[in-house]
């Protein structure tokens, strides 16, 4: 299991790629969105959405909720080598 830093340094790695996110938003409910990994912070990190597939054009989701997998997340680029 990746502890937060390490996320959060794959993610920095990431930047530009696409992503797809599985988010937990209540029982048994999920909602699945689609974009590009556009910024990281300390804490969250920022997705610009397809507008063609949402109402609404970025979404931002913490690290822990992605170590807690709240949140899933794929990325939909070969993985960058030695990050697995």
């Amino acid at each position: 299991m990746m502890t937060l830093p390490e996320i959060k340094k794959d993610f920095d790695q990431r930047i530009g790629e696409k992503i797809t996110l599985v988010a937990q938003t209540g029982r048994k409910r999920q909602v699945e969105r689609s974009g590009i990994l556009a910024e990281t912070y300390a804490a969250v990190f920022v997705v610009d959405l397809d507008p063609e597939e949402n109402a609404f054009e970025r979404v931002s989701y913490s690290y822990s909720d992605v170590l807690t997998q709240t949140v899933e997340v794929k990325f939909n680029e070969p993985p960058i080598e030695g990050i697995v």
